[in-house]
């Protein structure tokens, strides 16, 4: 029993790492295309500025929040599994 909570736990820390770094680099990308467009819209109409500005932040804001939603599934995918009280035991030998 030891032995499979140990791999589920192997398994949860893997597809964490690698949910966490997807999300980031998918958000990174949305941010950088984000920020180019009101940055392109800023120069070709300077007077929109204001618009453009709070829009950006507001959309960087979602943006964001999706990373954030996806290191919390991290998180839980690594903290809170069936098998943790098994995992807790075998380290603590």
């Amino acid at each position: 029993m030891e032995a499979q909570a140990l791999q589920f736990f192997i398994a949860c820390v893997t597809a964490a790492g690698f949910g966490i770094a997807i999300a980031a680099f998918g958000c990174g990308i949305a941010q950088g295309i984000g920020l180019k467009s009101a940055v392109e819209g800023i120069a070709r109409n300077p007077e929109s500025s204001g618009k453009v500005t709070v829009t950006m932040l507001i959309g960087l804001a979602l943006i964001e929040s999706l990373c954030i939603y996806a290191l919390v599934v991290s998180l839980i995918l690594i903290f809170a599994h069936p098998q943790a009280t098994a995992i807790a035991k075998l380290f603590m030998k």
